[in-house]
């Protein structure tokens, strides 16, 4: 039982930048810090895609080849929010992306977590 909430999605020209927030509640800090988080995105009619990934141990972060090098995830504990800074934002980005939580990197990194959020659309217009 963990909730999260997205928040950051907008409008923005190619070749801007965004930065998106998921704020985690529900669990102790002390099971969050636990957790691995990360985004996917998702449009109509296409299966919903792997972004970005932060463990909740190492820190080890894990990114899909079409956003690395542009994207940035990062966590703040003390928050418990994780972040995901887009950078050179191309049409292609736009998606409704979403925030996803799990214990187990595994389940989450197949796209499989135990919590997800609702959902922050982010268009990028040419």
């Amino acid at each position: 039982q963990v909730q999260l909430v997205e928040s950051g999605g907008g409008l923005v020209q190619a070749g801007g930048s965004l930065r998106l927030s998921c704020a985690a509640s529900g669990r102790p800090f002390i099971i969050y810090a636990m957790y691995s988080m990360g985004w996917f995105r998702q449009v109509p009619g296409k299966e919903r895609e792997f972004v970005a990934a932060i463990s909740g141990s190492s820190g080890r972060t894990d990114y899909a080849d079409s956003v690395k090098g542009r994207f940035t995830i990062s966590r703040d504990n003390a928050k418990k929010t994780i972040y995901l800074q887009m950078n050179s934002l191309k049409p292609e980005d736009t998606a409704v992306y979403y925030c996803a939580a799990d214990n187990i990197y595994s389940d989450l990194r197949r796209g499989a977590p135990d919590a997800w959020g609702q959902g922050t659309l982010v268009t990028v217009s040419s």
